[in-house]
């Protein structure tokens, strides 16, 4: 076991200077650091709840962490420039290359595995190593190769898949603007096409069309999938993507000049994922063969004639874009990772590190002993496990699509709906749970060596990339009015209908407007307080509390955005900015409704009873926490009187008091051992320094020569 800090950075830089090792062997199991003995019947079968959050694709996931764990030259060198720090992340992918993880997406025919959610199980996995390699490997693999994969005829994947696949052809993505980040659709570049060449000539008209931010683009791509408005024969058919040689190749297979009409421009250094080498390109006038638009949702033929299998141009742009969800899928689960690393350090260290005592001569508590860190650190290992269960079912959700097994409309739509959901709420507590875990750490915490500060600045990026999280959940809001408004549609198509859904709206505000549904509540509530406690505590009261929620907010926003359908657009623009605040809290309610709901689910696959117990209060920790944080919208609405919303937070008080002889086992069986959490604080060096410090008192009191505080002296004169 490593004891202090000095070994363990000095093991690192051995490890990462030496020669590449073979990446094929078997794990080694760090020792654990574990809490007290819990005092009641619940406790935590930790392998096999180890093994349950392994989940569908446990041999991809557990094979990615013996990667991680096995292997330190993928571990992240904290410190280095961003030069040497570019060309490391390069080295370590063409290590990945072999392994053939990275590439379980593509096509049997090409070496791939056809497996589209085994292999975002492995790409998530690689954050513990370093984020910066992991987000290299989605520009790669994840962005790149997958516009080819999915953008392509088979022809196009055959002829340039392979070089993608195996590095030979580093690439960028080049769809995000200066001028326009989320609203893709309105992107500058053209691609004109010339029936007389057969070419199409790609260019950016303006500084506000240079292709930035992306990934690859500064130092190592030779090619790029590049989107652009697409014009022939004078009609623009929208953003479609073409393949785009812009480097040379050097003798020894590295990035050389850029090729003829091609400029760019390095982004520099970065707040985070200075690994990656962000850049800027721009086009004049390059021309681009027919047969390298990317066409498996739009061809040209030689004359200039457009075809496509999807008419709407709407849709077309939707499918298109669509086919690239799997980067929201995979931040989703990076984000679960790199959340549950930072609160397993977090946990052991507080179970380990002890500050005051409550009288003289009493050992000092552990920081888990005092209520507040309880309150800053176990609600969040309670959400940690709602964002597991609910990326589980994305995962499934995107692998249906992606196989083939469920791909239709319905399902592109949920799959687009939930991950925008999920990768919006998942990323966003991901920079928060790093932060308190900082804080709650101390000075330690804010040392690079136990990773909080370097895993933030890192993951800061991924709430704007792969869709800025605002714009995200202005797509799941418009969602979810788009389907209370085909609802209420189809509802009062009669007289008698109509009727009836007046009758709805009228007594729901009888019941929840006004103050008779918390009046009978309170009730209730003054006969027994235990009453109310374990009322929150059943699972159809939280679910009616959150979906209620959802359901609300969705039909008061959808009815202020009624008048917007017949207003000129000027006015429409002002109703909607009316309501965008309240637009995104109903989508922000849905994610908290998803990932309750996913948690609750996964409870009854859970065999062991004392492990499902242990569950379950974490998920009604996660419940009645995303209640609590809601009480005000809970208390004007009526959904909860004064007294119970005082009995919510009491009972998460007295959840996680029961939660705290066990916190260290459920941390553990997220399956992230000493080698992926690489923290010196939590190794246990921290318990034998206390050890330490605890003997040297004990020998001086025994020896006698232990001096007299001046305070106890003053004591015995009195």
């Amino acid at each position: 076991m490593t004891t202090t800090s000095e070994p363990v950075a000095s093991a690192t830089q051995t490890s990462a200077d030496a020669a590449p090792a073979t990446l094929s062997a078997t794990a080694t199991s760090a020792p654990r650091v574990t809490g007290p003995a819990s005092t009641t019947a619940a406790r935590v079968d930790v392998p096999a709840l180890e093994q349950l959050l392994l989940g569908r694709w446990k041999d991809e996931r557990a094979e990615a962490r013996r990667l991680v764990a096995e292997h330190p030259e993928l571990w992240k060198r904290e410190g280095v420039v961003k030069e040497e720090h570019r060309e490391i992340v390069l080295a370590q992918m063409k290590q990945l290359v072999p392994v053939g993880h990275v590439l379980k997406a593509f096509p049997e025919r090409l070496g791939g595995g056809d497996d589209a959610g085994g292999n975002l199980v492995g790409f998530e996995e690689l954050v513990a190593a370093d984020p910066s390699l992991q987000i290299k490997a989605g520009v790669q693999w994840g962005l790149f190769a997958a516009a080819i994969l999915h953008l392509g005829t088979p022809e196009q994947q055959d002829r340039l898949l392979p070089g993608a696949m195996d590095l030979t052809v580093p690439g960028a993505f080049a769809m995000t603007e200066t001028g326009h980040g989320s609203d893709v659709a309105s992107i500058g570049t053209t691609a004109t096409y010339e029936p007389e060449t057969e070419e199409f000539v790609i260019h950016t008209p303006f500084r506000g069309a240079w292709k930035d931010y992306l990934g690859n683009a500064a130092v190592h791509a030779t090619a790029a999938t590049v989107f652009a408005q697409l014009v022939t024969n004078g009609v623009n058919h929208g953003v479609h993507c073409f393949y785009v040689p812009i480097r040379e190749t050097n003798a020894d297979g590295t990035a050389g000049a850029f090729l003829p009409g091609i400029g760019g421009e390095d982004d520099g250094q970065k707040g985070g994922l200075n690994g990656i080498d962000n850049g800027r390109l721009h086009f004049d006038h390059v021309r681009v063969p027919r047969a390298d638009l990317l066409a498996r949702y739009g061809q040209v033929a030689a004359d200039g004639t457009y075809t496509s299998s999807i008419d709407s141009p709407g849709r077309r742009f939707f499918t298109m874009l669509g086919a690239l969800v799997q980067g929201r899928v995979s931040l989703d689960g990076a984000a679960s990772a790199a959340s549950k690393i930072g609160l397993a350090i977090a946990v052991k260290y507080a179970a380990e590190r002890r500050q005051f005592s409550p009288a003289e001569g009493v050992e000092e508590l552990t920081l888990l002993d005092y209520a507040t860190h309880r309150r800053r650190l176990f609600p969040r290992i309670a959400e940690t496990f709602a964002i597991h269960f609910a990326h589980d079912r994305l995962l499934d959700l995107f692998h249906a699509v992606f196989s083939g097994e469920e791909d239709t409309p319905e399902k592109r739509e949920d799959l687009e709906t939930t991950a925008a959901a999920l990768k919006s709420a998942s990323t966003w507590f991901a920079l928060d749970t790093l932060q308190e875990c900082r804080e709650a750490c101390g000075g330690a915490g804010f040392l690079t060596e136990n990773r909080f500060t370097s895993l933030r600045a890192d993951l800061d990026i991924y709430s704007t990339f792969e869709g800025d999280n605002h714009i995200l959940l202005q797509l799941v809001a418009k969602r979810l009015v788009g389907d209370y408004g085909k609802q209420v549609a189809r509802q009062t198509r009669s007289a008698a209908g109509l009727a009836q859904f007046v009758v709805d709206q009228t007594v729901d505000k009888a019941l929840h407007r006004t103050p008779l549904r918390r009046v009978s509540q309170a009730l209730v509530d003054l006969g027994d307080v235990r009453r109310a406690n374990v009322h929150l505590r059943d699972a159809e009261t939280q679910r009616e509390l959150l979906a209620d929620r959802v359901a609300t907010m969705v039909e008061e926003v959808a009815m202020a955005l009624r008048p917007a359908v017949k207003a000129d657009p000027v006015h429409a623009q002002e109703i909607f900015d009316d309501n965008q605040v309240r637009l995104l809290e109903a989508a922000k309610a849905y994610a908290d409704l998803l990932r309750w709901e996913a948690f609750t689910d996964a409870l009854a696959t859970v065999e062991d009873a004392g492990t499902r117990e242990v569950l379950t209060w974490l998920r009604d920790i996660y419940g009645l926490t995303a209640v609590e944080r809601n009480l005000a919208w809970y208390l004007l609405h009526g959904r909860l009187s004064a007294t119970r919303a005082q009995v919510v937070t009491s009972t998460i008080d007295r959840l996680l008091k029961k939660l705290r002889p066990h916190v260290v086992d459920v941390v553990d069986a997220w399956g992230y051992k000493e080698e992926h959490l690489r923290a010196p604080i939590a190794t246990g060096a921290e318990k034998q320094r206390q050890d330490e410090a605890l003997a040297y008192y004990r020998e001086l009191r025994a020896s006698g020569n232990e001096p007299v505080s001046e305070k106890a002296r003053r004591k015995a004169a009195r």
